[in-house]
């Protein structure tokens, strides 16, 4: 029988083909996968490092919004304050001006006072001179003067 000498055949064919295999195409192949793996990996890597820089990005963006609000925060009451200070220093300008308007104005009046009281004084002084000249050129007439009076003390009782 043949069956030895096939199964010896096919045996010593299978190892030549194990062995071509194993030396040919077995190392290509399986540094082809090595190769795939790595690039796998270092592309999961990548993506994990990537993910990790987006987190923090997201951090420091927020950190850096918080900043920035807190700043603006601050210049607004900075602004705030200025704005406050530079009222009140108006407010006390203005307080200033208006009292030395004031002090200019009751000088001004003090001094209208005093011209129309001479002005005035003027013109009592003449009155009360022409007044008396016309006393001392005329003569009282005793009767006459009586019946003014009493005509004038009717007339106020009435």
């Amino acid at each position: 029988m043949n069956l030895n000498l096939t199964l010896f055949g096919e045996m010593l064919t299978f190892g030549v083909f194990v062995w071509f295999t194993m030396r040919f195409i077995w190392p290509p192949l399986t540094q082809a996968m090595e190769a795939r793996r790595e690039k796998i990996a270092a592309g999961l890597a990548a993506a994990e490092k990537s993910k990790r820089d987006l987190e923090l990005a997201h951090h420091k963006v927020t950190e850096l919004l918080t900043e920035a609000k807190a700043q603006a925060a601050q210049m607004v009451e900075q602004a705030n304050n200025r704005a406050n200070h530079i009222i009140e220093d108006g407010k006390a300008r203005a307080r200033i001006e208006g009292d030395r308007l004031l002090e200019i104005a009751k000088a001004d009046i003090e001094r209208e006072f005093h011209s129309a009281r001479e002005k005035l004084m003027g013109e009592i002084s003449s009155l009360v001179m022409t007044g008396a000249e016309k006393v001392l050129q005329h003569e009282i007439n005793k009767s006459a003067n009586d019946k003014l009076v009493t005509a004038m003390l009717s007339d106020a009782t009435q």
